[in-house]
C-alpha cells in the first residue's frame, strides 16, 4: 500500500474536514473504487467508511477471495476511512470489502456503498468500472433550464424498465436499455410527453421491490446492461427532446447483509434504536440523517445522477415517511423529538439541504416530492420555511377524483365536491396530477377496469378523466399501459398489453392522449399558469344535480382564454347554457366523445356563437369538450 499523494482521487486533508462536517457532496469522486496510475503503475485505489472495524480488506476474484491478501490500510487521521492502492485491477473487476468489527469480532462481506456497478443479481459483489461516456445531448443541456421550469409545459410518463416491453424471443426476457431506448422514443412521441420518470434503477437485490428496497445507490441496475447502456438510453431520450426523472429512494434501505445496513459491525447508516431505524411497513432500515456522513452519502448520490448521468430531475420517494417520528407506527414504537413533537427535525433538515444544494448546483433541474399528507410549504423556498422542492404530488387530488369518478354516475351527483375540492388547495404548492404505479397494484385493478359501466363507458370515463387531468392546473404525470388503456392490473413479471393497440378503442385511448399533451404543450394558458390562481376560474360549480362543471383556463396577461366542460352522467344535455364574458365564436378543440376517440360522435360541431354573452351547448355522454374563444 504505497504513499496515496499522486492522484487526485485520493483523500486529502480537506476531504476529511468536509466528510466530517457533512458537506462533501462530491463523495463520489473519492469513496469506492477508482482506476488510477501510481508511480506509473495501472491499479485501483479502494476507500470505504468503516469507523468501527479494526480490519478491512478487499478480497474479489483476483486474489481467490482471500481475506488476508490485500488489506486497506486505516487512515491516520481517526476519520474511520480505510484506504489504499492495488496495482493491476481493472474495469469490470468484481470485489467486496471484508471487514473485521471491534464489535465481537464481527465479520462481514459487504458490497461498496459507493461501487459504480454490481454484479447481476442474485450475485452480490460490486465491480471496478470506469464511467466515461461520450456524451451528445448538448442542445439538451443548454436549452434544459427551458423544457424544466414551473412554467413550461411538464408531462411525465412513468415507467417500470422490467416490465414496459419484453421480447418473445428472449424467453419473454426485458428488454435492455440499449434495445428499449429507439421503442421507448417512439412510443413517447406518438404519445406526447414531455418527460419519462423511471422507477428506481439504482442496483436492487430484489427484483419484486420494483427498486425501491435500493443496495447500490451509485450504480443502475445490471439487469439491464452497463453505466454506459444507461448512459446512451438517456443520451437518446435526450437528443429527441425527452426529459429524464428518476425515481429515488432516501428514507430507507434493505435488510441484506451485503448492503449496507449493519455496515461495519455497527449501526453506521441507520438508528440503532429501531422506534428510530427500522422502517415496519418495508422491513427496511431508516437512515441516520443526524450523521454528518449519512449527509454526505445521500446529497452526494443525488448530485451524482445528475452530475455522471445527465438527469434533469428526482422524484423523491416516500417523504412522509421521513419528515414523521410517528409514521405508520403506534403509540410507544416511536420516540418524540427534542421538543415533544412527531415531526423529524433532522430528516427536515437533511431535506432543506439537500434541495439548496441540488439547486445551486443545477438550477435547471427539478426536485419533487412524494408527499401524501398536508405538511405545509413543501414546494415554497427555504427563506420562508418551506422544504424547498420544485413540485409536490398531489395526492388529494388523485385520491378524490379517482373515488369519485369509480362510482356509478347515478351516485355521483351526491359526491360532487370531491370532484371541486382540490382546487380549493391546488395553488398552495407547486402540485404534479399523479396517477402512478401506485394506482394500479395490490388489487386496486387497471384504471380501465376500475370504471364504472359497461365497456363503452369505461372507455368514455377513462377519456373523461384524462381530459380532467390534463386541462386542470397542475403538470401531468401517468403510468405506463394508461396511455391506452390496459386491463389487466400492473404485473412487474409481465409486459404490458401491446396487442391492444390492435383495437380501436385502444387506441383511442391513446390517440386522446397524444391530443391532450399536444394541446398541453402549445397552449401557454395551459401550462403558465398551472401553479397560480389568475389562471384558472369556475364558471360552473354547483351543478352537482347533473353532475356538471366548468372553467376557464386563462392567462392574464393574453387574450387566450379556454373553456372545459365536463358531463360526468351517461346523458346527453342538450342546449346546456353557460354564461361567458367574451362574445363570438367559441371552437370546439378537443372532444373525448368524437369518433376518433371510441366515442359516439357527440358535440358542437367544431364550435358555437355566443347569444347574449351565453354558450347554448351539447355536453356529450361522459365526456370533456373543451372550447377556446377566436379572436
Amino acid at each position: 500500500m504505497n504513499n496515496l499523494t499522486t492522484s487526485p482521487n485520493f483523500i486529502t486533508d480537506y476531504d476529511i474536514l468536509l466528510h466530517k462536517e457533512g458537506n462533501h457532496f462530491r463523495s463520489y469522486e473519492k469513496f469506492g473504487a477508482h482506476l488510477v496510475t501510481l508511480n506509473g503503475v495501472e491499479g485501483t485505489y479502494f476507500s470505504v467508511w468503516a469507523p468501527n472495524a479494526k480490519m478491512v480488506s478487499v478480497i474479489g476474484d483476483f486474489n481467490g477471495w482471500n481475506p488476508k491478501s490485500h488489506p486497506l490500510n486505516a487512515r491516520w487521521d481517526e476519520s474511520g476511512i480505510w484506504e489504499g492502492f492495488i496495482p493491476g485491477i481493472g474495469s469490470g473487476e468484481v470485489y467486496k470489502y471484508h471487514i473485521v468489527s471491534y464489535n465481537k469480532g464481527y465479520k462481514v462481506d459487504k458490497g461498496d456503498p459507493f461501487g459504480f456497478s454490481w454484479e447481476v443479481s442474485p450475485k452480490t459483489a460490486t465491480r471496478v468500472w470506469d464511467l466515461s461516456y461520450q456524451w451528445n445531448d448538448s442542445s439538451w443541456m443548454k436549452d434544459r433550464y427551458k423544457r424544466n421550469a414551473l412554467d413550461a409545459p411538464i408531462s411525465i410518463y412513468e415507467v417500470h424498465l422490467g416490465s414496459w416491453m419484453r421480447s418473445p424471443e428472449k424467453n419473454n426476457s426485458p428488454l435492455n436499455y440499449r434495445e428499449l431506448a429507439p421503442k421507448l422514443i417512439n412510443h413517447i412521441k406518438n404519445s406526447g410527453f414531455t418527460h419519462v420518470e423511471f422507477l428506481p434503477v439504482m442496483e436492487h437485490p430484489f427484483y419484486g421491490s420494483w427498486g425501491y428496497q435500493i443496495i447500490g445507490y451509485f450504480a443502475p441496475t445490471s439487469r439491464y446492461g452497463t453505466p454506459q447502456d444507461f448512459m446512451y438510453l438517456i443520451d437518446q431520450l435526450h437528443q429527441n427532446g425527452i426529459g429524464v426523472i428518476l425515481d429515488w429512494v432516501p428514507s430507507h434501505f434493505p435488510s441484506d447483509e451485503h448492503g449496507l445496513v449493519y455496515f461495519d459491525g455497527t449501526h453506521l447508516y441507520e438508528h440503532e434504536d429501531p422506534r428510530l431505524g427500522y422502517h415496519p411497513d418495508w422491513n427496511s432500515y431508516i437512515f441516520n440523517y443526524g450523521r454528518n456522513e449519512v449527509h454526505n452519502f445521500l446529497i452526494s448520490n443525488a448530485l451524482f445522477w445528475f452530475d455522471k448521468y445527465h438527469i434533469d430531475g428526482l422524484r423523491v420517494d416516500a417523504v412522509a415517511s421521513m419528515i414523521y417520528l410517528d409514521y405508520s407506527r403506534k403509540d410507544g414504537e416511536w420516540i418524540p423529538n427534542k421538543y415533544g413533537g412527531k415531526e423529524n427535525i433532522e430528516a427536515i433538515n437533511f431535506l432543506r439541504l439537500l434541495n439548496k444544494t441540488v439547486y445551486k448546483e443545477y438550477s435547471d433541474v427539478q426536485m419533487i416530492a412524494e408527499e401524501s399528507t398536508a405538511w405545509p410549504m413543501v414546494s415554497r423556498p427555504l427563506y420562508i420555511g418551506g422544504l424547498g422542492f420544485g413540485m409536490k404530488w398531489n395526492m388529494g387530488w388523485m385520491h378524490d377524483t379517482l373515488l369519485y369518478i369509480s362510482k356509478d354516475p347515478v351516485y355521483r351527483k351526491y359526491h360532487h365536491d370531491q370532484i371541486t375540492f382540490s382546487i380549493w388547495y391546488t395553488f398552495s404548492e407547486n402540485f404534479v396530477l399523479a396517477l402512478s404505479h401506485d394506482e394500479v397494484v395490490y388489487g386496486k385493478g387497471s384504471l380501465l377496469s376500475r370504471m364504472p359501466g359497461d365497456d363503452w363507458q369505461k372507455f368514455a370515463n377513462l377519456r373523461l378523466l384524462y381530459g380532467l387531468m390534463f386541462m386542470h392546473p397542475g403538470k401531468k404525470h401517468l403510468f405506463m399501459g394508461g396511455e391506452f388503456g390496459q386491463w389487466q392490473e400492473w404485473n412487474h413479471e409481465t409486459s404490458l398489453d401491446w396487442h391492444l393497440l390492435n383495437y380501436p378503442t385502444h387506441q383511442g385511448v391513446l390517440r386522446w392522449i397524444h391530443d391532450l399533451n399536444e394541446i398541453y404543450k402549445s397552449e401557454s394558458v395551459l401550462h403558465e399558469q398551472d401553479f397560480y390562481p389568475s389562471g384558472f376560474m369556475w364558471t360552473n360549480i354547483n351543478d352537482w344535480n347533473q353532475s356538471i362543471i366548468a372553467f376557464f383556463r386563462k392567462s392574464p396577461s393574453k387574450k387566450d382564454i379556454f373553456l372545459v366542460v365536463c358531463n360526468f352522467t351517461p346523458m346527453i344535455r342538450s342546449n346546456y347554457c353557460i354564461e361567458v364574458k367574451e362574445d363570438g365564436f367559441w371552437k370546439e378543440v378537443l372532444n373525448s366523445d368524437a369518433n376518433a376517440y371510441g366515442g359516439s360522435g357527440q358535440g358542437n360541431y367544431g364550435g358555437v356563437h355566443t347569444s347574449d354573452s351565453t354558450l347554448s351547448l351539447t355536453i356529450p355522454p361522459l365526456g370533456v369538450i373543451v372550447l377556446k374563444k377566436e379572436p
